[in-house]
């Protein structure tokens, strides 16, 4: 087995349309919908957020499809996301959509090396760190 990329992951959340409005604002991503799955017993539309080749599927708690996580829980999720824009533009732009930054910047370790990163919590308090690559 080579594990080549991640291409999706599944939050589970409070509120959809909530976590829908905080990642496209405060984050950049694209709100994207798509057919698939069961919630509640019905075949439906979904929702996910889209960022480069990537997806973020949400699920609302308690109306999660199956085969799901064995605790599928909002506020549970711990994420790293790099972004192109410098950080100094980044901080700028998430206080001023009015969320904090917990802590940060600071030196961490990302996947590929040395990363400076913020801190800052979802509408579900999910962990979420934003960073750049030092040498990038």
């Amino acid at each position: 087995m080579d594990i080549d990329r991640l291409d999706h992951l599944v939050l589970t959340v409070e509120d959809i349309a909530t976590t829908c409005a905080f990642y496209t604002k405060v984050l950049g991503m694209k709100e994207i919908t798509f057919s698939g799955g069961q919630a509640g017993g019905q075949t439906g539309v979904r929702k996910a957020l889209a960022f480069g080749n990537q997806k973020i599927n949400l699920y609302e708690y308690g109306n999660e499809i199956d085969p799901k996580a064995a605790f599928p829980l909002p506020g549970s999720a711990d994420l790293c996301f790099i972004t192109k824009v410098p950080l100094s533009e980044a901080i700028e732009h998430i206080r001023s959509c009015g969320v904090n930054i917990l802590e940060g910047p600071v030196t961490r370790t990302g996947a590929a090396g040395s990363i400076v990163s913020i801190y800052l919590r979802d509408p579900d308090k999910n962990l979420i760190e934003v960073s750049n690559y030092i040498d990038a």
